[in-house]
């Protein structure tokens, strides 16, 4: 049983191109099958979440969380709370598996390098980027091009991080254009809740893993709020627990505080809201899925410390201006020798009508690469550097 605020399967808005409905699915689990099945979902496996996926030592890099299972954890954590509040949790899933689909290589590091070299072609966003993947690039269907996703699940993705105003990323005013996604409501509360499930998700693996690469240590972690009552609380009623176990133990207790804190104001919200239908959640002023504002504070600390310690320590930093080095020589060699790429990227980037339109070929086959096939290709293609 959902909520009458909940999506309804029944009420989808359906799909650009007409298909028979499934005997046995929902048209969001068709969805979130199509996703887990596209080429792009499998590529998450080895494209950077913070470390490279070659960092570390050989065992030790294995541990680092990746594209993939980052989304896996926020998929999960958006099932758990789109169940708590009666949403539809298969459209949940749906939008958490599909929404870091565009990330190029080398996480947000690729993302900003491949920002600014497209910045005289139309830009690159990695939201936007997704949709032309589920919209175009993933062709395994006889009758259309992508995934076909339904209206929903498109909406999701274009704004499950709230209304998109401004100028719009090319990528995205092509689908908008093609199919309305109503860009200046907010999204659904099943989308809202995987955008919360992203925060939550990487505010806890970051940490795990910040502690893994021995960027910080536990007891720097004490001074931060949240994090520092999880570690006195374990020490309280484990005194002398092994450290392995301490560090898990403590980080899960983080993990609850974020996900319960989420529950209880969603569901203090709706019940003083009383929202009769979806269409109501997306004509609202704001979010209604969203953390507390003491919660809000605490976690701004928290990304706060992770960004000086983790995303900028020293040894990242260094990372980041090599791999944006790598994509800096990749992205105008392919521009200017379209040779360079498989034959079929090369047909298609030789018969487009001009520059721009051939460097949005190159930015689709560049976004597309693992971390590891464009270091490979890097290696291949500029041995000397």
């Amino acid at each position: 049983m959902i909520a009458s605020y909940a999506c309804h399967p029944e009420a989808s808005r359906g799909r650009l191109h007409l298909e028979r409905m499934s005997t046995f699915r929902s048209p969001w689990q068709r969805d979130r099958d199509r996703i887990i099945h596209s080429s792009a979902f499998r590529r998450l496996k080895h494209k950077t979440q913070v470390f490279v996926e070659h960092d570390g030592e050989a065992y030790r890099g294995d541990y680092f969380r990746t594209r993939l299972t980052h989304t896996i954890e926020v998929a999960q954590v958006a099932r758990t709370i789109a169940g708590a509040l009666g949403l539809n949790t298969d459209l949940a899933e749906t939008v958490a598996l599909a929404h870091d689909l565009g990330h190029p290589p080398f996480g947000h590091t690729g993302e900003d390098a491949l920002a600014a070299l497209m910045e005289p072609y139309g830009g690159f966003d990695h939201n936007a980027q997704a949709l032309r993947i589920v919209t175009r690039l993933e062709r395994h269907y006889a009758d259309f091009d992508g995934l076909n996703l339904t209206w929903e699940a498109l909406e999701g993705i274009a704004k499950h991080n709230g209304p998109v105003t401004g100028p719009l990323p090319y990528a995205l005013a092509e689908v908008n254009a093609q199919w309305d996604l109503e860009l200046h409501t907010n999204a659904s509360a099943e989308a809202q809740v995987a955008a919360v499930a992203d925060d939550v998700a990487y505010n806890h693996h970051d940490l795990h893993d910040g502690l893994r690469a021995e960027l910080f240590t536990e007891a720097e972690l004490a001074e931060l709020p949240v994090v520092g009552p999880a570690f006195a609380e374990v020490d309280r009623l484990y005194p002398g627990l092994d450290p392995t176990r301490r560090r898990y133990e403590a980080l899960r207790r983080v993990f609850g505080v974020m996900v319960e804190d989420v529950i209880a104001v969603a569901q203090n919200r709706l019940a003083g809201l009383q929202p009769q239908s979806a269409q109501e959640i997306r004509d609202m002023d704001g979010p209604i899925i969203r953390f507390s504002k003491p919660l809000y504070q605490n976690i701004k600390a928290i990304k706060s410390f992770l960004f000086t310690r983790m995303y900028r320590a020293p040894s990242v930093v260094v990372e980041r201006s090599n791999v944006t080095a790598m994509l800096n020589d990749l992205f105008p060699l392919f521009l200017h020798d379209p040779g360079q790429m498989p034959d079929h990227w090369c047909s298609v980037a030789r018969s487009a009508g001009d520059e721009t339109q051939c460097a949005r070929v190159v930015l689709d086959y560049v976004a597309g690469m693992t971390d590891r096939f464009a270091i490979a290709e890097h290696q291949r293609l500029f041995p000397s550097r």
